[in-house]
């Protein structure tokens, strides 16, 4: 092995060990007895689990975050996969315009976009809660999910729900049992990708859900109060319900990087 390569092979070791590597201390300190975040850690210790879950603010939080990374999912799938339908019928030059449009709040800043929803909202009248919460998200995961169907219906056979309206199927029995058959692996994959996207939002969900708390923002009121092991706790659910839902969307999108 020459020197270049060995030189390429310890920077690329190097970096992959400077981006896990907090990682690593996050899940170690999860179960130091200590309160103070230092080496060296005592234990291993449940003691700070015990803590984090005997508080009622968590299970709240935690209760809000499934209930609008669910809505989200769901809302986002129907509504994103029914306009990728609509935009796989159209012409390509008219499907790409609508495409930058409804794909705009994607590309703007997500402080900026949570003041602008946050001025609507005051504006129209709609007071900040959960419901304004779930309507944010789906502005900016709605577009990643009508990306990814869109791309799937691509190269979509359209030949096949021809045959079957041919042979006397209604277009809603076409979809049901050709359509959806084949490009439900995508949808599900899509679907995954909002909810993780929508599990760990900060920044839009602080300025619009008013009173209250979803994970990322009862952590975010965990800091200001101090650090403790609890807050890496919390870092930890995030971060293995964010890696495993995107791990498995990414493959069942068959997402290739």
């Amino acid at each position: 092995m020459n020197i270049a390569r060995l030189l390429a092979h310890l920077f690329i070791a190097g970096a992959v060990l400077f981006m896990l590597s907090p990682l690593v201390i996050l899940v170690v300190f999860c179960f130091s007895e200590k309160s103070l975040i230092a080496f060296p850690i005592s234990g291993p210790s449940l003691v700070w689990f015990e803590r984090l879950f005997a508080k009622e603010q968590f299970w709240s939080a935690f209760e809000n975050s499934v209930i609008v990374t669910g809505t989200v999912g769901i809302a986002s799938t129907l509504l994103g996969t029914m306009a990728a339908l609509g935009l796989a019928r159209m012409r390509q030059r008219l499907a790409a315009t609508t495409m930058s449009l409804l794909t705009l709040p994607v590309m703007l800043p997500p402080l900026v976009l949570g003041v602008a929803l946050l001025t609507y909202y005051t504006q129209v009248g709609l007071s900040p809660g959960l419901g304004t919460v779930i309507l944010s998200h789906l502005v900016f995961t709605q577009p990643f999910v009508i990306l990814i169907v869109h791309a799937r219906m691509a190269t979509f056979d359209h030949a096949i729900v021809n045959s079957a309206r041919d042979l006397g199927a209604s277009p809603l029995t076409a979809f049901v049992t050709v359509t959806l058959p084949i490009i439900r692996p995508t949808v599900i994959g899509a679907a995954l990708v909002a909810m993780a996207l929508s599990v760990d939002d900060f920044i839009i969900t602080f300025f619009t859900i008013g009173g209250g708390n979803t994970l990322p923002t009862f952590l975010w009121g965990m800091l200001r109060k101090g650090v403790n092991p609890s807050i890496n706790i919390v870092g930890l659910i995030l971060m293995s319900v964010t890696i495993s839902v995107s791990l498995i969307a990414f493959r069942m999108t068959r997402y290739r990087g």
